[in-house]
Parts: C-alpha cells; structure tokens; sequence
C-alpha cells in the first residue's frame, strides 16, 4: 500500500495548531516543570525552536555532512537546562520566546519546500532526507506541546491523519491496535497504552522510506 509523505505543509499546520494553544499558556506557568521533563516550560518551548532550526541548518550546504550536525555552539542557560543554538530573549516574554518558534518552524518548512529530493544530511536517528526531517519537525511539535500543556487543563489533541503520517514515516514498529495520537505519546516515551508499559528509552528510524513504505 502507497505511503502517503509527510509535506512542509503538514510541518506548518502543527506549529500553527502548537501556537495555537500555546498562546493561552498562562504567563505563571511558563516557569514551571513541563509534563515529565527536567525543563520548564519556556526552555521546552527553546528547545523545540532550536530542534525546528538545526534541522533547517541541515538540510542548508548542497553536500551537508552525513556523520556529524552542524559546528554551532549550543550551550544551556543553566546546569541541566537544554542544549541550545537558540534562545529567545527572555525580557521579551512568552509572545517574544512565542515569535522565535514561529520564526524557526518557517525556516524548516522553507527548506523542506526547496530542498532536492535525493539529499541526504545527518541526524543522530538516522542519515535522513528532507521528508524525514519534516516528520521530525512534527514530532518534535507535537509531543513538546503535550509537554508543556500538560497539566494546565488546555486541550491537545493532534489530528489523528498527521500523527498517523509520522508514526508511518518515523516508528515503523509503532503499534497498530491504538489510537495515532496514543500511539505517538507511547512511541516517545510519554504515556503508556492498554498492554503495553510506558517507554523509559526509545528512538525514531529517520532513514528515507520509499511511497511503498520500504527502505531506500
């Protein structure tokens, strides 16, 4: 059965859903624990700007490196906080840290839009292509999202089609007998799912996959 890809569109639809509820996060929660990370709220939310950004920086020389990422420095703000190239400018507050998601997501998508089909650039999870590194950018969104609301009575429930999409692109052992959404939360290691315990260490497969969901 044909697979059907993971476009930039999908890529910008999940950060507009993730802005979204996002922007109702109240100013006094963006310091606090998110979900079950070591970060708060605000640093998941760098964190994620600074996924959507390296994965756009991958995907940026015409030969990128397929055995290592990009020489730019990260470096957490504190001991424990995430590594990061990016960081927003916290006298901004959450509409500044907001804008640099916003501003790091386009750039991603742009490079998924323009980049060769046959290109290939490091991940960590797997040499992948452009596609891959667009349902990585998914994945990235929407289960940072469930982290950071978590715990603040917002709703967030992806659409069942795109967590389908990546789960297909991304956990080819995911399981078939749950929900996308569920499924997606378990495959990283958020939640557990009827018969099966929560994940305590887990991994996507970036390698590029065919229409008929086959290696390349």
């Amino acid at each position: 059965m044909s697979r059907i890809e993971v476009s930039a569109e999908d890529l910008a639809g999940s950060v507009r859903l993730s802005l979204a509820v996002l922007r109702r996060v109240p100013a006094e929660a963006w310091r606090e624990k998110a979900g079950s990370l070591e970060w708060d709220r605000w640093e998941t939310v760098e964190h994620l700007s600074d996924d959507l950004f390296s994965y756009a920086v991958q995907l940026g020389p015409a030969n990128p490196p397929r055995d290592r990422e990009m020489p730019l420095l990260w470096r957490p703000r504190r001991e424990g906080g995430p590594f990061n190239a990016v960081h927003a400018d916290p006298d901004t507050g959450p509409d500044g840290l907001l804008l640099t998601l916003e501003a790091t997501a386009a750039l991603l998508v742009a490079m998924v839009r323009t980049t060769r089909p046959d290109l290939r650039s490091y991940h960590v999870f797997g040499v992948s292509d452009a596609e891959g590194f667009a349902a990585m950018g998914v994945v990235e969104t929407l289960v940072h999202t469930h982290d950071v609301t978590d715990g603040l009575g917002l709703d967030w429930e992806p659409p069942a089609e795109l967590c389908a999409k990546v789960l297909d692109r991304l956990f080819p052992d995911a399981p078939t007998d749950a929900e996308p959404w569920p499924a997606l939360l378990w495959c990283t290691g958020r939640a557990e799912i009827p018969g099966r315990a929560r994940l305590t260490r887990w991994r996507w497969d970036g390698t590029p996959r065919d229409r008929l969901s086959g290696r390349v």
